[in-house]
């Protein structure tokens, strides 16, 4: 059975699946989203990264899970994987399959893509970052199914976005598209380690959260989700952290649907697990902020944890969608 290897790659473990090929085939060009995507998942696995053991080891630890899942996939499924996609945090270089640099993993420059075709027999590998891979599966098989334009945000440690446009998500010229939360919705505010005051992410992340609402409770110990219920309770201290958060994003959301004008805007990440704590005030917000342009749907994301991996496979089998065939014989 024809299949391709999924891979998410995460500070601490990784996610992967052997996915077939449903009843559609990928086709090169404009994805129609109405017909069945590729995601049949034949086999999921999970194992840790080793990152306290160094990046080296990241990356022996992701060479040697890949080869595990083609061997795998060779003994139940008749025949190895035909491709491979992976989807790595930090900086991505996925034209020329480079994980630039994770501070989390602690690498720099990395041929990933390189290192898995030579480790897994010349397969073709399909590299992305971990945002826009997870925005591409959201934006195919989630809650933006359908829409052909579409941001993708994600409410975690820090705050990233993912373009969608007709079924693909826009990397950006140097790989940089999306980075919504280093918008600027407070300036002079709280320094970000980007270099600059008073970015999106420093007050409307879950850890931004949790930051403030541990300060406001003095427990040092609450997190965003503790916030939220304070909130569902009526704490007046966790409803102004809440509503700080909450216009925060709205700000940095304008911003980017007055530049992006997506049809849809999908909201991710642990703060999105808020439900509706989170989601009535953002849509009020948000609407009260927008003058000429038009409103979008505001919806929680819809595949969780496994968006990543999903999105990893679309990545493989897009791949063979635009690979050349080579011919049978050369002419000189």
């Amino acid at each position: 059975m024809k299949h391709v290897i999924a891979l998410d790659v995460g500070g601490t473990g990784m996610k992967a699946a052997l996915v077939g090929a449903d009843d559609a085939q990928p086709s090169g060009g404009r994805i129609d989203q109405r017909q069945p995507q590729p995601t049949t998942v034949l086999h999921q696995a999970r194992r840790a990264t080793g990152r306290e053991r160094g990046p080296d080891a990241v990356v022996e630890s992701i060479l040697g899970f890949a080869a595990d899942l083609r061997a795998y996939g060779e003994r139940h499924f008749g025949e190895p994987a035909s491709a491979v996609g992976v989807a790595v945090p930090g900086i991505v270089d996925a034209e020329r399959g480079i994980a630039v640099y994770a501070a989390n993993l602690g690498w720099r420059d990395v041929p990933l893509r390189d290192l898995l075709g030579e480790r897994l027999s010349g397969v073709p590998v399909a590299l992305g970052h971990d945002v826009r891979t997870g925005g591409l599966a959201e934006g195919r098989l989630g809650a933006g199914r359908g829409a052909d334009r579409f941001l993708f945000v994600p409410l975690g440690t820090g705050i990233a976005g993912a373009i969608g446009i007709d079924g693909r998500v826009e990397a950006g010229a140097h790989g940089f598209a999306g980075e919504i939360g280093h918008i600027v919705v407070r300036p002079g505010g709280t320094p970000c380690p980007c270099g600059q005051r008073g970015c999106l992410e420093r007050f409307a992340s879950a850890s931004a959260v949790s930051a403030a609402w541990a300060e406001a409770s003095g427990d040092p110990q609450a997190d965003a989700a503790d916030c939220a219920k304070a909130v569902e309770s009526g704490d007046p201290r966790a409803v102004a952290v809440w509503q700080e958060a909450v216009d925060a994003l709205a700000d940095g959301l304008v911003t980017a649907l007055t530049l992006l004008d997506p049809r849809t805007l999908i909201i991710g990440g642990g703060l999105a697990e808020a439900g509706e704590t989170l989601f009535t005030p953002l849509r009020a917000a948000v609407e009260r902020r927008v003058t000429f342009q038009k409103l979008p749907s505001i919806v929680p994301a819809a595949l969780g944890d496994t968006a990543g991996c999903l999105g990893a496979g679309l990545l493989a089998w897009d791949l063979l969608s635009t690979t050349p065939t080579a011919p049978s014989e050369v002419t000189t």
